[in-house]
């Protein structure tokens, strides 16, 4: 295994500046061996391209943690149901991923680095495709969109319920959403905001980002009685019960989202863990949901909410970078750490932990590009 983690490393480099080309070549060569496939894929398929990078860039990063390795792959197993991938489709798509690899790396490429891809493929798919075969649940859920909430110009608050069968889920996952109305095939991420509830009722947190298709339908567009379809739940980013050491989390803009569902969790049986929320925003109105946690705050001693501004002069509480605040209430060696929030924040705030000499295994995060 460890020989084989460095081929995929190793060749990765040679494909890594070339990623637009690389999935360029992926989607067209399996579109040509088999065209029905493309009725699979959204029209607009620049955002797919980067979902499929991060696929694999996360499995050849977790291919030396066996345990890890086989539960991420078997989640992306069952969350591809929602794209009503069959076994044979998986053929198809490993001699395409070999041949863009083999066209973007040029002829560095070796056959070694040809045979190790082969085995990991095989590993990847046939984990992939056991996760579909045992999951019980529908491919998506449909959910009704029951409140949608402005919280400034970009961001929204929506809440849901699905109506045929509830969604299980553990507080800091996230799952796929298509709005179907307006953005049929078009999925994105995003991390449910509450903890299971009796009702059901699951909470979203949504900023539209630039011309993002999806962000933009959901916070401009979608409104009460609306239907979404949601689809199988992923993420590792959930608390360890087991664990007796006190929580810090760390959230940036609508990363607050899964960190929300973690505080509501262990308000539901936490008598003894300490947690430390950090959340960050540049200004004062962009702390959107600073009301529910201090709320929960003053219900749970245990719980203490630090609010961060990054532009904000006139910003009574803590003001600067969200890395740089949280390393100055350190030392976190002892915690289980939660981080949530863009990929530059994930990556300042790793920094800062590792700098801290916080053990890797003790932090947690679920960033949606490379970290």
């Amino acid at each position: 295994m460890d020989n084989l983690a460095q081929l995929l490393k190793e060749s990765w480099t040679l494909v890594d500046d070339h990623r637009d080309r690389l999935a360029g070549y992926f989607y067209a060569r399996m579109f040509l061996s088999d065209p029905s496939l493309r009725t699979l894929f959204p029209v607009q398929m620049d955002g797919q391209r980067d979902r499929l990078l991060e696929a694999i860039v996360t499995a050849v990063q977790t291919i030396e943690d066996p345990e890890h390795f086989d539960g991420y792959l078997r989640s992306l197993g069952r969350d591809h149901r929602k794209y009503h991938v069959r076994p044979e489709h998986y053929e198809v798509m490993g001699v395409a991923l070999l041949d863009a690899l083999r066209s973007a790396a040029g002829q560095r490429w070796t056959i070694e680095y040809d045979q190790a891809w082969r085995d990991a493929y095989d590993a990847i798919s046939a984990r992939m495709q056991a996760g579909a075969a045992t999951d019980t649940n529908p491919p998506y859920w449909d959910a009704e969109v029951l409140g949608h909430e402005r919280r400034g110009p970009d961001v929204a608050v929506l809440t849901c319920r699905p109506l045929q069968h509830p969604l299980p889920y553990q507080a800091g996952q996230y799952v796929s959403i298509e709005v179907p109305r307006y953005q049929a095939r078009l999925w994105r991420t995003y991390s449910i905001a509450n903890a299971p509830r009796e009702d059901n009722v699951l909470e979203f947190h949504v900023r539209a980002v630039g011309a993002g298709w999806v962000s933009s339908t959901l916070v401009r567009r979608v409104r009460v009685g609306d239907l979404l379809r949601l689809a199988a739940p992923m993420g590792s980013m959930t608390l360890d019960r087991t664990s007796t050491r006190d929580v810090l989390c760390v959230a940036g803009g609508v990363g607050l989202a899964p960190i929300k569902a973690l505080a509501e969790e262990m308000a539901g049986w936490n008598r003894t863990r300490w947690m430390h929320v950090f959340v960050g925003a540049a200004t004062r109105d962009d702390l959107y949901g600073l009301a529910e946690l201090s709320a929960l705050a003053a219900e749970h001693p245990w719980l203490s909410v630090i609010p961060v501004c990054g532009a904000d002069p006139g910003f009574p509480g803590e003001r600067g970078e969200l890395a740089d605040v949280c390393a100055r209430y350190g030392p976190w060696t002892t915690h289980d750490c939660y981080v949530s929030g863009s990929v530059p924040l994930v990556r300042s705030v790793l920094r800062a932990l590792a700098a801290d000499d916080v053990p890797p295994e003790h932090i947690r995060y679920d960033a949606f590009g490379d970290v």
